[in-house]
């Protein structure tokens, strides 16, 4: 039986996210469409990123196809195995040497996984007078779930207790998770065994939780820095002065220099996202000056008077 290795066909990991794997499939499928790419075998290698396609954007057919590999449509369809697909089994007890052997490499799941990769089929003796039988062994699949944290949540880390909901069943699980402190959106945690059943004695595959930040009220990220607005009045701008400032570590006072327009930015270093070594990025104070929505009487004096004294012109 042919196995093509679906993942290796379009770039991308075996626990690759749906999006990475319709990007790849796009930038492939761009670069050998018949109609782009005229070169030999590129029509050929088109089909087959189709065909990969096909199988990984679907999440029903890629975990048959994470399990069974190349036989995945006959195990799902509940077929026997294609000629020649029955050629590689050992039939042994579990005695002896043979016996201290594969209970070395983690039981027979972790030896047939080892020689021809998950989704095998084995035919396993149980116990030394036993019947003997065909049985799919087969590591669970990878699963993705999403994972919101707070700007401040994500920025510290720590332990934090996240239920997820099983799509199938509808039930509910509740797992305590570390968080590493500085992780950032798109960034994904790994909780070993969390993920699909395996099958006959198979482990269990990862759950793989997809970091998403939420929207801060004062603070947008970007990288490591962080970005924030400064409001200030127009004799602070003019006159320079200064301001009290939000920071994920709490307000510092802020010199607002004379002469600022608004769009100006200042710099605060190592006041931003923290990288988790120690360090962090910086945070900006973009200056917006704001004016009055009404004006007391002494208020528009002062202002009427400074527009017929003042030679500064804003346009030219």
């Amino acid at each position: 039986m042919e196995f093509k290795d679906y993942y290796a066909i379009l770039g991308v990991p075996r626990n690759a996210s749906q999006e990475e794997i319709q990007r790849a499939f796009r930038k492939l499928a761009r670069q050998y469409h018949p109609d782009v790419n005229k070169s030999p075998g590129a029509e050929e290698k088109f089909k087959e990123i189709n065909e990969a396609y096909e199988v990984l954007k679907d999440p029903e057919k890629r975990a048959k196809y994470d399990r069974f590999g190349a036989a995945w449509k006959a195990a799902s369809q509940g077929a026997p195995p294609p000629p020649g697909a029955e050629e590689f089994y050992f039939d042994f007890d579990l005695g002896g040497e043979g016996g201290d052997f594969f209970r070395d490499l983690g039981g027979f799941s972790s030896f047939f996984e080892h020689l021809f990769g998950s989704g095998t089929r084995q035919r396993t003796r149980k116990g030394r007078t036993g019947t003997t039988g065909w049985e799919w062994v087969s590591r669970g699949a990878d699963q993705e779930a999403p994972l919101s944290l707070t700007l401040e949540e994500a920025a510290r880390g720590g332990r934090r207790e996240v239920t997820l909901t099983d799509p199938a069943t509808g039930m509910k699980r509740t797992l305590v998770v570390n968080i590493p402190p500085g992780i950032r959106p798109g960034q994904r945690i790994r909780l070993a065994g969390q993920g699909g059943k395996g099958t006959g004695g198979g482990p269990p595959g990862d759950l793989y939780l997809k970091v998403d930040i939420l929207p801060h009220p004062h603070f947008r990220l970007e990288g490591r820095d962080l970005y924030t607005t400064l409001p200030v009045t127009p004799w602070e701008a003019a006159l320079g002065g200064e301001a009290s400032l939000p920071t994920l570590e709490g307000r510092v006072t802020v010199k607002i220099p004379p002469g600022s327009s608004s769009g100006r930015k200042i710099r605060l270093r190592g006041k931003g996202f923290p990288d988790g070594r120690g360090g962090a990025g910086d945070l900006y104070a973009e200056i917006k000056i704001v004016v009055p929505e009404q004006l007391s009487p002494r208020e528009r004096e002062l202002f009427e008077q400074l527009a017929r004294v003042s030679r500064f012109k804003a346009r030219p």
